[in-house]
């Protein structure tokens, strides 16, 4: 059973797509009901959906109480762009992006690791290159996914012995409404396709008894 963050748009829902067509169980996320309905509507089998506001605690606690049974693997791919030069961020957009990327994953996090560290789950959260390196334009953005990257370096400390295991994924720039969204105009033309960095993650996290990949880079040629 597969729980997808973000479900209802870009690589969420190209995950929720490939996934689907290999028949697992499936509970898809987002916080655009309508959104995350129509994604959820071109599907068959097992797939359900819960909107929720990952960056509400009472919401995070509601969505891992409609799961039927622990899931195998969690993907974590909620959260959102704000971009421009520092001094002329808006102080409220600023608070929304950290809501959205940090605390979003904060509580997330929290709420899986209390619930279930004695279990062998694949928690997979999905960043941004921007967690590696600095960007000019994009100061708050990769502060808020720097945050995140040592949310997880530090959880993965926590969890030393524990069958739970975090695994942190870094896609380069996708062909998706994010730039829309975030504001910042871009040429997209030669950028990848939510799709196939959907495929190529999809491959990634394929483990085997003894390994898995922890760390997941996806660069755009």
């Amino acid at each position: 059973m597969i729980l997808i963050t973000g479900a209802s748009s870009g690589l969420g829902a190209a995950l929720a797509k490939l996934y689907n067509a290999d028949g697992e169980t499936l509970l898809l996320s987002g916080r655009n009901q309508q959104r995350l309905s129509d994604v959820v509507g071109k599907m068959s089998g097992d797939v359900q959906s819960h909107p929720a506001d990952l960056g509400d605690p009472a919401d995070v606690a509601a969505l891992l109480d409609g799961l039927e049974q622990v899931p195998d693997t969690v993907i974590h791919c909620a959260g959102s762009g704000y971009f421009g030069s520092i001094e002329e961020q808006d102080p409220q957009a600023i608070n929304d992006l950290i809501q959205n990327n940090v605390i979003s994953t904060i509580y997330l996090l929290r709420e899986l690791v209390a619930r279930y560290r004695t279990h062998k789950v694949n928690v997979v959260i999905v960043m941004s290159t921007a967690a590696q390196v600095a960007k000019a334009g994009e100061s708050t953005y990769c502060a808020a996914k720097w945050a995140v990257k040592g949310l997880v370096e530090s959880v993965r400390l926590e969890l030393k012995g524990s069958p739970m295991k975090l695994i942190a994924v870094y896609p380069g720039g996708m062909a998706t409404d994010f730039w829309t969204t975030s504001g910042k105009e871009m040429d997209t033309s030669s950028f990848m396709t939510a799709d196939e960095a959907a495929m190529m993650l999809k491959q990634a996290l394929i483990a085997t008894e003894h390994g898995f990949v922890s760390d997941i880079t996806i660069n755009r040629n």
